[in-house]
């Protein structure tokens, strides 16, 4: 074939783009079909987040598109065909475009973003209390005001059955669990949920252990801490049971999120805090370092992305998508006062970042802080989010962590701190753990840890203590009255005091040991 035959070869590929209704009228094809993004994502081979972005905002190209084109197409046909079967009298039936043979009742409320609220047509289950509910926020349905969320009584003496009673014609998924730190006096209401939860499944691993080894804790602790991993990834299957989501463990990664070497590490930049404060005011300081509990356990509230990454560039940051991002960080102008948001960087120019440093540097530059400029985004690689993929598993893990601590059961608490932790250093690059390989996950979780304490720095400096150091996920050093700002305990939204020192201007603000 001669250069001008696959020049006409190319020529005679490229034609007309298919048309494609308006973002909003494809989502109310699909839905009033009654097809999950899953169906039809399948049925186009394309992830659901790919489905997700054609229906907020992007458009597909190539042959996807012609084949998108022809589904809501004859989506369309096939409702023009229904409403045209029994026209009203005194109402002329509108056709040719895909708007007029759809309904609004999906639509998103004046004010309310357009992937976050939906009015339902027939009611589904609050993924609360359980009881009907009219509105989905970004994709669960739920009540909006607290106060129609109705609760079984205290006083209910059998435990809900494991099946509901009415089932809705497309299965649901993930339910939000209920917040953090909320205790039932009774089983709740709420839809799909058995009556024994996960976090059975550890105190059940712990009893059993224990037994084998005749209540021997140092021989049962050993055991426990070897299987921490598999039990983590039991644990997380029997959390995702009915989940509107599936996790995907093994998708195809980009070469960024891939170890250079063997023992080298990948381009991802966590921006682990490594701060110490130059210069303390004039005179000595009692100096208290605080301990940051369960920071890797409240890191899994994130914003993980679901499906496999997809590379984009020149969009501005949409926050329905998460992963990491090319980008050319801010000028730091704080550095007496705080550390630097995206940690010790010795190096300057364009550097890849997670979502939760992405959306630290965003918020740090939004109208309420002004603390820096946006960061430059170049590119990224992101895939549709949701912060509850991990919940039901986070909160499992917390409440088993809370039991131990009233209970005084260093032996299980010893047991969960090892499952989240080794759970999320593991999900990379790991012969330990084969059954998940979210390289991005670990980076992201880790990044939310170093997040989270950065901002309670910032917390401190803004109720007028003295930030002395920030490190890693745990450590912060303040000089003043941290109990008026920061509650004292062992809960995860708590702290508690790991030493204290004294410090004088002019001289090193540390303990004298490594910390």
């Amino acid at each position: 074939m001669s250069d001008f035959d696959a020049i006409d070869s190319l020529l005679d590929a490229v034609g007309p783009e298919a048309e494609l209704p308006p973002c909003q009228v494809r989502r109310e094809l699909r839905e009033r079909a009654r097809l999950s993004k899953a169906q039809v994502a399948r049925a186009l081979g394309v992830s659901p987040s790919t489905l997700s972005g054609w229906e907020s905002g992007r458009d597909p190209a190539g042959e996807v598109r012609t084949k998108y084109a022809y589904l809501l197409d004859g989506l369309n046909a096939k409702f023009a065909t229904e409403t045209t079967a029994e026209p009203a009298e005194d109402q002329p039936v509108a056709a040719g475009t895909a708007a007029a043979a759809v309904t609004s009742a999906s639509s998103p409320e004046p004010g309310q973003d357009e992937d976050d609220v939906e009015l339902l047509a027939v009611p589904e289950p609050c993924v609360l209390c359980g009881r009907p509910a009219e509105q989905r926020v970004a994709g669960f349905a739920q009540h909006l005001d607290p106060s129609d969320c109705q609760t079984v009584p205290a006083e209910t003496p059998k435990p809900l059955p494991t099946a509901p009673s009415v089932q809705p014609q497309e299965p649901r998924t993930a339910r939000s669990p209920r917040p953090a730190g909320r205790k039932d006096a009774a089983p709740r209401g709420r839809a799909f949920q058995e009556p024994s939860g996960p976090a059975d499944l550890i105190h059940e691993a712990v009893h059993t252990v224990l037994a084998e080894h005749q209540g021997d804790v140092e021989s049962a602790s050993a055991v426990l801490l070897k299987r921490a991993i598999p039990d983590a990834m039991r644990l997380l299957d029997e959390t995702r049971k009915g989940a509107r989501y599936d996790v995907i463990a093994h998708p195809w990664i980009p070469d960024i999120l891939k170890k250079q070497t063997s023992k080298g590490a990948d381009q991802i930049w966590e921006a682990r805090p490594k701060w110490t404060r130059t210069e303390l005011p004039p005179g000595k300081h009692q100096v208290t370092a605080l301990d940051i509990n369960g920071a890797y356990l409240s890191a899994l509230k994130t914003h993980l992305p679901l499906g496999q990454l997809e590379h984009s560039t020149g969009f501005p940051h949409d926050r329905r998508r998460a992963g990491v991002h090319l980008i050319t960080p801010p000028a730091w102008g704080h550095d007496a006062v705080l550390p630097n948001p995206i940690g010790q960087r010795d190096e300057p120019g364009p550097l890849w970042v997670t979502e939760p440093t992405l959306r630290l540097l965003l918020r740090l530059s939004g109208p309420k802080h002004r603390l820096c400029e946006p960061p430059e985004i170049h590119e990224s690689y992101t895939s549709g989010a949701t912060e509850n993929l991990l919940e039901k598993f986070r909160i499992a893990l917390k409440d088993a962590r809370d039991t131990a601590i009233a209970d005084g059961d260093e032996l299980t608490l010893e047991y969960v701190k090892a499952m989240y932790s080794k759970f999320v250093s593991t999900m990379g690059e790991s012969n330990y753990n084969r059954e998940l390989y979210r390289p991005d996950w670990m980076h992201i979780i880790r990044s939310q840890a170093f997040a989270n304490l950065w901002m309670k720095a910032l917390k401190a400096h803004d109720e007028g203590l003295t930030v002395v150091r920030a490190m890693g996920t745990d450590e912060l050093h303040v000089i003043g009255d941290w109990r008026r700002v920061f509650p004292e305990g062992r809960s995860v939204t708590e702290v508690k005091v790991k030493d204290t020192y004294t410090a004088a201007s002019g001289t090193e603000a540390s303990t004298g040991e490594e910390q």
